[in-house]
């Protein structure tokens, strides 16, 4: 009697192949999962690299145009990111010394000082610098400042990162106001730094 046996290659070849395919998964999987993670550590670097300065633009950055003496930079500052940022001070050519300045009112006059701490740009917000309220104060420019001239601001901000910014020089007219330096005794006349919120001729 002939008895038949059951040939074991076909199902030799079905575990073969079935090793195969879940070795290939593995992999595939493996690989996706390195990806992903890749990307996500490269994002959070990213994000960890990102700078104050880097998050920050100027819309529409202008300065008063004046002969000598006290004048002002003005614009909006927007914050991009994801965190606040801080302007704490402000350097150009056109004046040895520059200040971070708000207006308030003393002793019924309007008057200017310097922003203890500077300027505070929120997480996706904005900042107006504007005649009449904040604004980069000028103390002594070095030369006369001419209608159409172009200052290059540096913006410095509380990471120490920096932003240059290049404002344009416009007419501006409006009701003047003094400086104070923080004294009861001391402010100085502002009278050829207009400061007024009426329009400037661009």
């Amino acid at each position: 009697m002939l008895t038949l046996i059951p040939s074991t290659r076909p199902r030799l070849r079905t575990l073969a192949s079935t090793a195969l395919l879940v070795t290939a998964l593995g992999t595939g999987l493996t690989a996706c999962g390195s990806d992903s993670e890749a990307s996500s550590d490269a994002s959070s670097s990213a994000s960890a690299d990102a700078t104050m300065a880097s998050e920050i633009t100027m819309e529409d950055p202008w300065v008063k145009a004046v002969d000598s003496g006290m004048t002002a930079a003005f614009g909006t500052l927007e914050n991009s990111g994801g965190s606040d940022a801080t302007l704490v001070s402000v350097t150009s050519d056109a004046s040895d010394t520059i200040q971070l300045h708000e207006t308030v009112e003393k002793d019924g006059t309007m008057q200017m000082q310097e922003k203890d701490g500077g300027f505070t740009i929120a997480a996706g917000g904005d900042h107006e610098l504007s005649p009449g309220g904040d604004h980069i104060m000028f103390m002594d420019v070095t030369d006369a400042l001419e209608p159409g001239d172009t200052v290059t601001l540096t913006l410095t901000f509380s990471d120490d990162s920096t932003l240059d910014v290049d404002a344009t020089v416009k007419d501006y007219s409006g009701a003047d106001e003094s400086y104070s330096d923080g004294s009861d005794d001391s402010s100085d006349d502002m009278s050829g730094m207009d400061m007024s919120s009426e329009g400037s001729d661009s």
